[in-house]
């Protein structure tokens, strides 16, 4: 990990959400995807908050994308919140952002 980023990091103190930030890239992403796997299998979760992600790419994106698929084969539905400019643009060039609604 480069110096000056701040690694991922995943909150879910807050009833009905899990809050992530930091960067979710490439060097993040398999861990972060473990990690927010179990968190919002927790207490069913219905926000994955963003607001907190400084960075991101397309590593980024699929975990996002892995976390709603997983969620939605235990039958429930996941909202994903305050996403990145840079990781939205990336949804639309990819013609994924329909599953991120």
């Amino acid at each position: 990990m480069a110096s000056g980023h701040v690694p991922v990091q995943v909150d879910d103190g807050t009833p009905g959400s899990v809050r992530v930030s930091g960067a979710l890239t490439f060097a993040s992403a398999a861990a972060a995807l473990d990690a927010l796997t179990a968190a919002v299998a927790r207490d069913g979760r219905h926000t994955l908050d963003l607001a907190g992600v400084t960075r991101t790419d397309s590593a980024g994106l699929a975990c996002v994308l892995a976390v709603l698929a997983a969620s939605a084969r235990q039958g429930r539905k996941l909202s994903v919140r305050n996403m990145p400019e840079g990781m939205h643009l990336l949804a639309s060039v990819c013609e994924v952002e329909g599953l991120l609604a």
